[in-house]
Formats: structure tokens, sequence, C-alpha cells
């Protein structure tokens, strides 16, 4: 008997993968896989009932703790794509391992998933399914399946689909983010209502302070209350939701080359990469600043493509893990107008002295004012130079 393990969500596309890999590929037995990375529970009221109707073996796996870990990763890294957090990239790599798990604990002889041609997740989820030893389907994009067939073909079959919004958008939630795209919003110049969220209000003139905890980097208490990372998220998705904070409306350009208008809502990771960021400045030299950016961006990169594994992010978060050992500290958060604005930051590793800083002092320490009379002198010579040869050159034309 041949057996695939499909990743299934129980919407129309994963349910019309279930007699495709039937009929078209000749399994005898279809394994549907759900994976916990922070989904509402009604998405997985409606797996197991689609499962059911369709008598497929289901198996639903708890990787929230998993993905919640990587998240804080992420905040390690100031990890954004574009301008906006990673969610979705960062939750198919726990995703696509727990289904390999699932896969190979169950003599699976192959794995598949329900993505189109077009977009980022088919490269994430196989990225990992191709060091396995197992074969790969996707059945949308190998028959080049559209919206429309798929409904006609689930109708023709009598399969146990439910419209909900999948006529109108694709929405992806998971524990760090909310993603909505399709129908009206993939024309640019669209502009949505607040009909398309479900995790923030619309910024109103209400404000709030919350002060976070970091240790090594690590986000790990609100407003002196330790908490778990997977708790943390969740209570402040609730709470910077309640101001607005964590929208993105962009147009984003996905690894195939093609740009695509989306929407994010993220109010948790929003609010910890502002108060991570603000506690990095504050600890950190400017050097030190200046390199992780570089590697940031590459960790980013990675993270985005779905590589979490790839030796590269492994050498970044080395240099990561140097940094972040200072990186301990609070940061107050003041909630306004749909922002997460840092208002306040405190470390004793902080490389700063007020002495020095302060106006109301004369000197820094046993460097005096009337010492930087000669930096001044030398500062912007080359350009001062630079800019009498092109003059001289100009009259000599």
């Amino acid at each position: 008997m041949t057996r695939v393990a499909l990743a299934f969500s129980g919407g129309l596309d994963t349910t019309v993968c279930v007699p495709l890999l039937e009929e078209e590929w000749g399994y005898d037995e279809v394994v549907g896989v759900t994976v916990d990375v922070g989904q509402p529970a009604e998405e997985f009221a409606e797996a197991e009932e689609t499962a059911e109707a369709l008598d497929l073996e289901h198996h639903v796996v708890d990787a929230t703790e998993e993905f919640a870990a990587m998240c804080m990763e992420s905040v390690r890294a100031n990890a954004t794509y574009q301008g906006y957090p990673l969610g979705t990239a960062l939750a198919r790599p726990v995703i696509a391992e727990a289904i390999l798990d699932v896969a190979e604990a169950h003599d699976c002889d192959a794995v598949a998933h329900g993505c189109t041609g077009k977009g980022n997740d088919q490269l994430r989820f196989e990225a990992v399914w191709r060091a396995s030893d197992l074969e790969v389907i996707a059945p949308v994009r190998e028959l080049g399946l559209t919206r429309e067939w798929e409904i006609e073909y689930a109708a023709e079959k009598e399969l146990p689909v439910e419209g909900g919004n999948e006529g109108v958008w694709s929405i992806d939630t998971n524990l760090w983010s909310r993603s909505i795209e399709g129908g009206d919003l993939e024309q640019p110049g669209h502009v949505p209502g607040e009909e398309i969220y479900d995790w923030t209000r619309a910024p109103a003139g209400d404000t709030e302070e919350i002060e976070l905890t970091f240790e090594n980097g690590y986000p790990v208490a609100v407003g002196g209350e330790e908490m778990a990372p997977v708790a943390l998220i969740e209570h402040l998705n609730e709470v910077a939701g309640k101001y607005g904070v964590g929208r993105t409306d962009m147009m984003e350009d996905r690894m195939l080359g093609l740009k695509v208008r989306e929407n994010y809502e993220h109010p948790a990771a929003t609010t910890l990469l502002n108060a991570h960021e603000t506690l990095e400045s504050l600890v950190l030299t400017k050097e030190e600043r200046d390199f992780k950016r570089l590697v940031d961006d590459e960790w980013s990169q990675k993270g985005y493509e779905g590589l979490v594994d790839a030796p590269l992010m492994e050498a970044l978060e080395g240099f990561i893990d140097a940094t972040q050992t200072r990186v301990t500290g609070t940061v107050t958060i003041r909630f306004e107008g749909g922002q997460a604005r840092p208002v306040g930051r405190d470390s004793e590793y902080a490389v700063y002295d007020e002495s020095f800083a302060s106006f109301n002092t004369e000197d820094v320490g046993s460097i005096t004012q009337a010492d930087a009379t000669g930096v001044a002198k030398y500062h912007g010579f080359q350009e001062r130079l630079a800019a009498k040869v092109l003059a001289k050159a100009k009259e000599e034309e």
C-alpha cells in the first residue's frame, strides 16, 4: 500500500488535493497533517470536519512552542523583510518538519502540499522535504490548477468545501502574524476597509505604556511578569492590537520575481522588534550596530526563503549570540496612534554615561572640549580638498 502525507488545512486547495493524489498519482492512502503554529481554533475544527467527511486519516501536531522559539530568534536578529516582520516565512519550515516527521513515522512514500507555482510557500516546504528520501508532490502546481477549476471540481466530486472568506481573501494566521491577500486587495490602488483586519483596531487617541524585559536578547517579561514565549506573544498581540499597532500594506517582491500586494497584521512582532532594537542601541557600540545590520539583513533574507537551517544561518547566529550577551534590560513602550514607540530604556550594560553626554558638564572625563578643536579642523578635509580640485578643473575647461 502506498501512502502520501499531505499538508492539510481543510481549505479548498488541500481538500481538492486528496482525490487528485489518489486519482492522478495512484496513491492508495492520503494522510492529512495539520500543524498548529497558532491558528484560530475554528481552523482546526474545519480541518477535522473536512477530514472526517473525506474519511481521511488526520493528524494534528502542536508546534506552537517550536514556532514561538523561532519567532524569538527572529527578534534577536531584528528580522524583517522589506519592512514587515517575518511570520508565514518562519512558520513554513516548522510546519514542514512536523509533516515530515509524521510521514516518516507512518511509512509514507511521499509528502504533498497544495501550494501554487506562483508563491513562496512551495519553496519553503520543499527546501525541508527534499532533504529526505520521500517523493515531493504539488498537485495544484503540477496540474496548473486555477481557483475556478478547483471550485468546479469540488462541486462535481461533492467535496466538503465551505466558501467562507476563501472566495474573497486568502488568509494565513499564526502566532506571529496574520496575512490577508486576494480579491480586491490584488489591486494596488484599492483602499481596504476595516473588515480585512481581525487582530488590530483602527488607531484612536488612546495610549498605554508597558515595560518589556529582555535577557540576552530574548523578551522574557511584560510589566515585570515573566511569561513563556507563546503566552508573551499572545498577550502582546491582544494589548498592542487594541491600539492599531502592526498593520502593513505593501507591494512585496516574492522569491520568483513576482510583485504582489500584501496586507499583514503583527502587533506583538512590531512591539518586540521595536523594543529590542532600542535596547541594542543602548548597549552595543556603533561598529557592532553597523555590522549587525548586515548580519540581520542576511538572517532575514534566509528566513524569508525558509532556509533557516542553512550553514550560513549558523555562522550568522554565532555573531548574533556574541552581541546578545549584553542585550539585557528593560524598554518602556508607548502605544499610540498605531505605533509601538519606545519612550524609555535601561540596562546595566549601557554604553552611556550621563555625565559625559550632558550639556551641563564641561568635559568628557579627562577629555576637554578644547581637545575637539583639532578633530574639527581635520573633519571634512578631504572633501574640501576635492571640492577645490574639481572647481579648478572646471575653470580650466
